[in-house]
């Protein structure tokens, strides 16, 4: 630990970092209470967590992000700053969030899903545009959210899809590029802790 605030009952593993100080830091990372963190994770200041959460190992949380209640950021995921997270939100292993996204309550997103924010990925100056997953949506195993994207409420996307337009609420997102059907009756409903 370097600069931070913790609340009650916050467990850092031996070899995590919290109040990583990076060039610019203003301000110390606060975890609330009831969080663990599990060795190898790095979390900047200028952070912002509620409490219970929980990270794998590696985990990676940059400057100038939120994340709210009761997330779990599983091993080797990356919240790669200026990144805003809801409630009981589950990011599993290998997961990539790109600056300038915002992720509702309740969305789950599945091993190795990627979500991107250039819109032109060369490298030269341009405005990034991360996407917006709302309350309870759920993306599959290996999937690309592409920049600017908006997946709507209670919507699905599929294992492996490359979802380059916006996903309306409640409906299944699937193939690549993705194309919307009806959302399976099985797969409605809020997530679930």
């Amino acid at each position: 630990m370097t600069n931070a605030e913790l609340g009650a009952d916050v467990v850092v593993d031996p070899g995590a970092t919290v109040g990583y100080e990076y060039d610019g830091a203003v301000e110390p990372a606060v975890v609330g209470a009831d969080s663990r963190i599990r060795s190898g994770t790095t979390v900047y200041c200028d952070v912002d967590i509620g409490a219970g959460l929980t990270t794998g190992h590696d985990a990676l949380v940059r400057e100038h992000t939120t994340v709210a209640t009761d997330v779990l950021l599983g091993t080797k995921s990356v919240l790669d700053g200026h990144v805003a997270v809801g409630s009981d939100v589950s990011i599993q292993t290998g997961v990539y969030v790109p600056p300038e996204t915002e992720i509702g309550d309740r969305v789950f997103l599945g091993p190795h899903a990627v979500l991107t924010n250039d819109p032109h990925p060369l490298r030269g100056p341009v405005d990034l545009d991360g996407p917006t997953l709302e309350a309870d949506v759920s993306v599959g195993a290996n999937a690309t959210v592409l920049p600017g994207v908006t997946v709507g409420a209670g919507a699905f996307v599929a294992a492996g899809a490359v979802v380059t337009d916006d996903v309306p609420p409640g409906t299944l997102a699937v193939g690549v590029p993705a194309a919307v059907r009806p959302l399976p009756a099985e797969l409605s409903g809020r997530n679930r802790r």
